[in-house]
């Protein structure tokens, strides 16, 4: 197999949160919450937007705990076989 010919991309979003105390919350939902119904104030920005190939994709993917297959990929960067 060769690797996949399909574009990926990777967007990095930064998240600022405004409050009284200091804030360390990771779980996005509850950061939203926080901004939107909390007593927090936010904004989010794109600090870095890039296109991939299926192999960044794949060890991104691993990287965040999720599995390549996520994508149809392999660990390779490979397009999976549909019947796998």
């Amino acid at each position: 197999m060769t690797q996949s010919k399909r574009q990926f991309h990777r967007t990095v979003i930064q998240v600022e949160v405004l409050s009284e105390e200091a804030y360390s919350e990771e779980n996005l939902e509850q950061i939203v919450y926080d901004i939107v119904q909390g007593e927090c104030s936010g904004m989010t920005s794109i600090v870095e937007q890039q296109v991939v190939d299926g192999k960044t994709m794949a060890d991104l993917l691993s990287k965040q705990g999720s599995d390549p297959g996520f994508f149809n990929l392999t660990e390779e960067g490979e397009d999976a076989d549909e019947d796998d």
